[in-house]
This record gives structure tokens, C-alpha cells and sequence, in this order.
């Protein structure tokens, strides 16, 4: 059997932000096409309501989505994200409502984990 992330960071698909040039005008679509609601946190960022999962929409160069997991216990889940492999992008750093760090799975799918403490 495989090695396997210890119980203590309890991690779970959580949040996913997407990135928009046009942020408006994402904003408009995804509220027509998928009935979405929004809260404003400033002038480039949206926090998508109404989604069956939390996620956010950011002002700025088109890329992938960020797909987030949320960690009760956020330097054990990098740890466990290091030991298998994974290549951290951002080291642990705090945002308004917790603390997260970025990272890309062997494969290149960037990810982030979150915490609230």
C-alpha cells in the first residue's frame, strides 16, 4: 500500500478561484449563465456565492483555475505535500480570513492549501 497523508491535515476540496482579464464581465456571465451571486472584496476580487462550493473570481492574467484544499493543520499538510513530491510556489503566507501556501503536484497542476489559523 501507497504512503499516506497523515490524519492531522484532514485535507478536503474547499475553493476554487478562477482568473478573469474581464472581470465584469465574468462576473455578468457566470451570474446569467449559472445564477451565481457575488460579494465585492475590492475593486479585483469577487467571492462566488450560491455555487454548491466556495470560490472566487480575481482580476488579472488568464490562467487555469486554482483549485484550493482547506487543512486543519497547515504546516502539516505542507509537509505532507513536500514529502510527496509536490513543489511549493508560494511558502506559507497569511490573506484576509487565515493563512495558505501554493504548490504544483508532480503533473503541474498548480493547487493551494488554506487554513483559518
Amino acid at each position: 500500500m501507497g504512503a499516506r497523508m497523515t490524519d492531522t491535515t484532514n485535507l478536503k476540496l474547499d475553493y476554487v478561484e478562477f482568473y478573469s482579464p474581464e472581470l465584469e464581465q465574468t462576473e455578468t456571465f457566470f451570474s446569467k449563465a449559472f445564477g451565481w451571486n457575488f460579494v465585492q472584496y475590492g475593486p479585483d476580487y469577487r467571492d462566488i456565492q450560491n455555487a454548491g462550493m466556495g470560490g472566487g473570481i480575481e482580476r488579472g492574467p488568464l490562467k487555469a483555475p486554482l483549485i484550493v484544499l482547506r487543512a486543519d493543520d497547515l504546516q502539516a499538510a505542507l509537509d505532507a505535500v513536500k514529502q510527496a513530491g509536490g513543489t511549493i510556489t508560494k511558502e506559507i503566507f497569511e490573506f484576509p480570513g487565515g493563512k495558505r501556501f501554493e504548490f504544483q503536484e508532480p503533473g503541474g497542476t498548480a493547487m493551494a492549501v488554506w487554513s483559518e489559523s
